[in-house]
C-alpha cells in the first residue's frame, strides 16, 4: 500500500503543482480588472456585507481512512470554524469525501449537500455542482460568506489544513508593475464572466491539494505501519527465541539430574 501511494501521490503532486499558476494568475487578472475605474463592482459575488448571519462551509476530506491523522485534523478544524460561527444553526455546510460525510452525520449535523467518489484525478467539471450551490447559497443570502477548508499539500511529509474565503471574491491589491491590457468586449463583461469561473477554480485547487495531501499522508502512515510491524516482529521473535532457549535449558537440566540419580 506504500508503493501504490507512492506512485498515485506523485501524479497527484504534479497535478497540484501545475494547477497553482493557473489559480494564482486568475486571481492577479480578477484584481486587475476589479480595481480599474470602469469596472462595475456591483457584481453579486462580489457584494461584502456588514454581518454574517450564516455561513457556508466546504469541508474536503477524504473518501478512505488510512492516512493518518489528516482527516481528523481537518475535521477538527472545521468543528472550530462551526463553534466560532455561531454554531450548526447558522451554517450551510458542504461535504466533500465520505468521512466528512460520516463524522457530520454522527453529530447530527444538517448538510446542504454532499459529494463523494469524485476519484483521483477528476477534472474541473467535478466541482462544478459545488460551486454552483454555494453561489447561489450567496446570491439568495442564505449565506453571507463561504469558506472552504481542506489539507494544503506543502511537500510529502507536512499538510497544512487551510481556511480559504471563496465568497464574496475578496480580489488581491495588485503588487509590482502592472501591465496595460485591453480587454475585449470589455473589463467589467470579462469580470461578469470570470469571477464564477474563479470560484471554481478556487474550489477545484482545494481538491487538488486534498487528494494530494491524503496520498502523501498515506504513504507516511504505511511507512510507519511497516516500520511498527517489523519492529513487533523483532520483538516477538526474540520474546520466542528466549522462551525456546529457556525450554531447552530446562529440559537439559531435567535429562542431566535423572542421569545422575541414576549413575549414584
Amino acid at each position: 500500500m506504500e508503493m501504490v501511494a507512492a506512485s498515485k501521490m506523485r501524479r497527484a503532486q504534479s497535478r497540484v503543482l501545475a494547477s497553482r499558476p493557473y489559480s494564482d494568475r486568475i486571481r492577479a487578472l480578477i484584481a486587475d480588472l476589479a480595481v480599474r475605474p470602469s469596472t462595475d463592482t456591483t457584481h453579486p459575488l462580489l457584494e461584502r456585507r456588514p454581518t454574517r448571519n450564516r455561513v457556508g462551509l466546504i469541508v474536503m476530506t477524504s473518501d478512505r481512512g488510512l492516512c493518518g491523522a489528516l482527516n481528523s485534523n481537518v475535521l477538527r478544524r472545521a468543528t472550530t470554524e462551526i463553534l466560532e460561527a455561531g454554531g450548526p444553526a447558522v451554517v450551510n455546510l458542504v461535504t466533500v469525501g465520505k468521512k466528512g460525510h460520516e463524522f457530520m452525520v454522527r453529530r447530527g449535523l444538517r448538510m446542504t449537500a454532499t459529494f463523494t467518489n469524485l476519484g483521483d484525478y477528476p477534472g474541473i467539471v467535478a466541482v462544478q455542482p459545488i460551486a454552483r450551490i454555494v453561489m447561489e447559497e450567496f446570491i439568495h443570502h442564505q449565506v453571507d460568506a463561504a469558506f472552504v477548508i481542506y489539507p494544503k499539500f506543502v511537500n510529502t511529509l507536512t499538510q497544512r489544513v487551510t481556511v480559504d474565503q471563496i465568497l464574496p471574491v475578496v480580489p488581491s491589491t495588485p503588487t509590482g508593475p502592472q501591465l496595460e491590457y485591453i480587454f475585449e468586449p470589455g473589463a467589467p463583461e470579462i469580470l461578469a464572466e470570470l469571477l464564477p469561473r474563479y470560484v471554481e477554480v478556487q474550489i477545484y485547487q482545494a481538491l487538488l491539494e486534498t487528494i494530494a495531501s491524503r496520498y502523501s499522508a498515506q504513504m507516511i502512515a504505511m511507512r510507519n505501519a511497516t516500520d511498527n510491524a517489523k519492529e513487533l516482529i523483532g520483538t516477538l521473535t526474540l520474546s520466542y527465541n528466549k522462551a525456546r532457549q529457556a525450554a531447552i535449558t530446562k529440559e537439559i537440566a531435567e535429562i542431566a539430574a535423572g542421569a545422575g540419580a541414576l549413575s549414584g
